[in-house]
């Protein structure tokens, strides 16, 4: 996508369209919106005068105009109650705009800076916000559309117009911001709508070594033998069923100082879950080949810090495999050691995410860093609790798990906390090893935390469960049907904040 910034006045724009925008109740235009019902002779505000727009949030109107501006469309989007309007709004009302002008067949448009000066809301913040929902709305999955290719619609400009000029820099830096962040996300989008034979353990460590060579990381893979050695039993255990290697992955960017401990982060990166011998439904495990979505987050993660140059030091794990059934496949019942040296009773081969964190938090140890956070499409129960709207957050640490709630808040992608008692490791206790794989239907994501707890030591810990919000069943305004990249966001803007001592 092609984002240019330039000073100027939109009601002079020469563009295909213009997307102008209102608050919701307001009888006064946004000063831009103002200038162009000046120039068309009153006809936005007699639009709002009827009732035909009325600025309520995301919605829109398209006016094909004869003269009066040079533009030859005019989108109008609704920014919602003035009161209420910050960046998370204006993300998702120009989701919708982007939408809707690609499905007009418009190839570009200019917009202003919706929003600026409005709850504090900086010319940098408004062109961010802009760029990120626009480009995260327009993300469309094409890659095995073989018919009709050619009536594919896409956009691939946006003009961003600043009335004053006297910000350009800072309207500059804020597009940046939210170009690199769309593309991160859009990045792990395309890795999550694969199909597994597509995205396999090894293909994700192609692009590991990918994003390490193009962005200056430092890249290792584990493979099998090595992992064997390491006495990753847990990790292996999951890979026993599949033809396919896996594949230990460890991505590095160091941006701290050398005597700084690094913050350590972990995706699940089950590429395909079939549920091994405990075998899943057959309706919707097609989905299963999104069980990758907090390695590819954490991809994801790593190539837009690398980008934003964040004085900070990361490091990136993701312990790659299939969860399939074979002859070679773990059994329940089945007995495994962990890196750690704890023993673990599989009852169940479909709680595998747990496993292969357990030696990835173990590994991640090593580094002596000062957090770790893991993300994981871990659990459905999860997704009975939360649904799809709010990522379950659990962990060791309630500072750290407030610094993260507190980047959800700011970026969109909200997360809420659950317990994590002492009391509910009672249900991950073995009669024959040191725990168990799961704890019984209640509290399920809960017990599935209070596993991975026992593999973090006292390193402060937050586990951030997205099975619920890593996959949209309907499109919403910047979030298209289809994996959504949660996590980058909400990790990008957490560690931005760790760099800078705010957090």
């Amino acid at each position: 996508m092609d984002v240019k910034i330039k000073k100027g006045r939109i009601e002079k724009e020469a563009a295909e369209a213009i997307v102008l925008s209102h608050f919701e109740g307001e009888e006064s235009l946004l000063e831009e919106t103002a200038a162009v019902d000046r120039a068309l002779g009153g006809q936005i505000r007699g639009l709002i005068a009827s009732g035909e727009f009325t600025g309520k949030l995301n919605q829109i109107l398209m006016l094909h105009l004869r003269g009066g501006i040079p533009a030859r469309r005019i989108l109008l989007v609704g920014l919602g109650k003035k009161k209420e309007v910050g960046t998370e709004k204006i993300r998702q009302a120009m989701g919708s705009a982007g939408r809707s002008i690609r499905e007009a067949g418009i190839k570009s448009f200019s917009t202003p800076l919706h929003g600026r000066g409005q709850n504090k809301i900086s010319p940098s913040e408004s062109a961010q916000s802009i760029v990120e929902g626009c480009l995260l709305g327009l993300y469309q999955f094409t890659a095995y559309r073989t018919e009709k290719r050619d009536e594919i619609k896409e956009v691939s400009q946006i003009t961003l117009v600043d009335r004053t000029g006297g910000k350009i820099a800072e309207v500059a830096g804020g597009s940046r911001s939210g170009q690199i962040l769309a593309e991160a996300v859009n990045f792990v989008r395309d890795l999550c709508n694969h199909p597994s034979n597509v995205v396999t353990p090894s293909r994700l460590a192609e692009e590991a070594r990918t994003l390490a060579r193009e962005f200056g990381l430092t890249c290792r893979v584990i493979e099998k033998n090595e992992a064997e050695s390491l006495g990753m039993g847990a990790f292996l255990s999951v890979a026993r069923g599949s033809l396919e290697p896996p594949k230990f992955i460890i991505l590095e960017y160091r941006g701290g100082k050398k005597r700084d401990a690094p913050i350590v982060i972990v995706g699940k990166s089950v590429t395909f879950d079939s549920g091994g011998i405990s075998i899943k439904p057959a309706e919707k495990m097609e989905q299963m080949k999104t069980d990758m979505s907090g390695g590819a987050t954490v991809l994801g993660t790593m190539k837009a810090l690398a980008q934003f140059r964040l004085p900070i030091s990361v490091v990136g794990i993701l312990p790659a495999t299939e969860n399939m059934p074979s002859g070679t496949a773990v059994k329940p019942g089945d007995v495994v050691r962990a890196m750690s040296g704890k023993t673990i009773e599989v009852i169940n081969t479909d709680a595998e995410g747990r496993m292969i964190l357990a030696d990835a938090l173990a590994y991640a140890a090593r580094y002596k860093p000062s957090a770790i956070v893991d993300l994981a499409t871990l659990t459905g129960a999860c997704v009975v609790a939360l649904g799809s709207h709010a990522t379950g957050v659990m962990g060791t640490n309630p500072k750290l798990i407030e610094r993260i709630k507190a980047a959800g808040e700011h970026c969109g992608e909200r997360v809420w906390e659950l317990p994590l008692w002492d009391v509910y490791h009672e249900q991950i206790k073995s009669d024959v090893a040191d725990m168990k794989n799961v704890g019984g239907r209640g509290g399920g994501a809960i017990t599935a935390a209070a596993f991975l707890r026992q593999f973090v030591g006292d390193t402060p810990w937050a586990h951030l469960d997205i099975a619920g919000t890593s996959w949209n069943d309907e499109a919403r305004p910047y979030a298209p049907k289809g994996a959504t990249g949660v996590g980058v966001r909400l990790l990008i803007q957490w560690l931005t904040e760790m760099s800078r001592g705010r957090a």
